[in-house]
């Protein structure tokens, strides 16, 4: 007996499709980072030749990493690509295993969650706009006095922290899924079963 197998199938295909191309994106701005970081350091090297370094490359390489991180936890989750310690469990019986892995799973949908909540409060408060009403029915708490911006390019910083919810968001919902999907697995009495 296990829980709707067949949906789960078919929301593990969109969610993995979704998950994978997020994480293609996050490498991909993984890789301008590590372009930019060259083309800034050979900049610095030849500033008597009227070069310099690329403005703001530390703002960048700061929000592009924590970017391309979120963009990566939820496809990392999804293929149980975290840190597991398997000495002891491999010796486990089939059903013993599948249940350490949902146990891990709970886990990490707990942290999915805490994470998420907490970056939609920090989000709340660097977001500028918005009415005091909505603001309040959304838990985003008071509207700050001046929109914060990085130090040198000034970008407001809620636009960091939205594309770091969108990768929160979806980190959170395979999180959940993964915790259906290995609950059918403790239910058919060993991982990948379904």
């Amino acid at each position: 007996m296990t829980l709707a197998p067949n949906a789960q199938r078919r929301i593990g295909r969109v969610i993995e499709a979704a998950s994978r191309w997020m994480a293609y994106g996050g490498g991909v701005l993984l890789t301008a980072m590590a372009g930019m970081t060259v083309v800034s350091i050979i900049g610095r090297m030849f500033t008597e030749y009227g070069m310099g370094p690329v403005p703001g490359d530390y703002e960048l390489v700061a929000n592009g990493c924590a970017l391309a991180v979120f963009s990566f936890l939820p496809f990392c989750q999804l293929k149980r690509g975290h840190v597991t310690v398997d000495i002891l469990t491999v010796n486990f019986p089939k059903r013993i295993q599948a249940l350490t892995g949902l146990m891990g799973d709970l886990l990490i949908a707990a942290a999915a969650l805490v994470i998420l909540r907490q970056l939609w409060f920090g989000f709340g408060e660097k977001f500028p706009y918005g009415s005091d009403g909505l603001r309040d029915s959304l838990g985003m708490g008071y509207k700050p006095f001046f929109p914060e911006t990085t130090y040198e390019l000034e970008i407001p910083v809620w636009i960091p922290y939205g594309f770091a919810l969108i990768g929160a968001v979806m980190f959170a919902l395979v999180a959940l899924y993964t915790v259906w999907r290995s609950l059918n697995w403790v239910l058919a009495g060993e991982e990948g079963a379904l």
